[in-house]
């Protein structure tokens, strides 16, 4: 199954500076940003799926897709599109098997193997990293860098997207060597407005 996204948000409410998370949410999908991983793993339950319930409600007929990151119990009582799989995660067999028809499978990847694997779990896109040197990846090894990322794009039938220390000037290179997207904290987090960052990468994405 393909997917047009191109942007993927992932939430990071303590990195902020001041600024709620519903209110950047809220400009995230007015930039039209594709999609958001929101991925608060402290949080409760009841906490976390009025914050889903919330970005859903914002989303309603934009372009944005709002996944959860694990929860597939939150996922779905919020009516998000979909959820994202970590290492620790139910397998995206298991969601496949019990997950409504169009229901979105992310799966976190760190080699162009974990691609493979994800894609025959009947994944629906893989995040690969990290690309570059980051420090919140760097418990994951060293950066994987732009060939095995174009090794992973080139045979994977799923949109395979890049994380792990991208920014906007990065992003061409990213999509030049084959992926489908690009996902990120703090390349929107940190920028002085998430329209103009958005509206950069786009210019990047039709020239490349």
């Amino acid at each position: 199954m393909q997917h047009s996204f191109g942007l993927c948000y992932i939430t990071d409410r303590r990195g902020l500076q001041g600024r709620t998370l519903p209110l950047f949410l809220r400009d995230a999908i007015e930039a039209e940003i594709n999609m958001i991983q929101i991925r608060e793993k402290d949080l409760g339950t009841r906490l976390l799926t009025e914050l889903a319930k919330a970005g859903v409600s914002h989303a309603y007929r934009t372009k944005t897709q709002i996944v959860i990151n694990d929860r597939l119990d939150v996922a779905m009582a919020s009516g998000s599109a979909g959820v994202h799989l970590g290492g620790q995660s139910l397998p995206a067999w298991r969601v496949r098997e019990v997950a409504p028809d169009r229901f979105l499978i992310g799966v976190s990847c760190h080699s162009s193997e974990d691609v493979r694997k994800a894609e025959a779990e009947g994944a629906s896109y893989a995040l690969l990293g990290p690309i570059f040197e980051t420090p919140s990846k760097r418990a994951y090894g060293p950066p994987l860098g732009l060939h095995l990322l174009e090794r992973a794009a080139s045979q994977s039938v799923i949109p395979v997207y890049a994380i792990g220390g991208i920014t906007s000037e990065r992003a061409r290179a990213c999509f030049g060597a084959g992926a489908r997207g690009i996902a990120g904290i703090r390349i929107f987090q940190d920028a002085p407005s998430i329209h103009q960052c958005v509206q950069e990468i786009r210019r990047l994405i039709e020239t490349r």
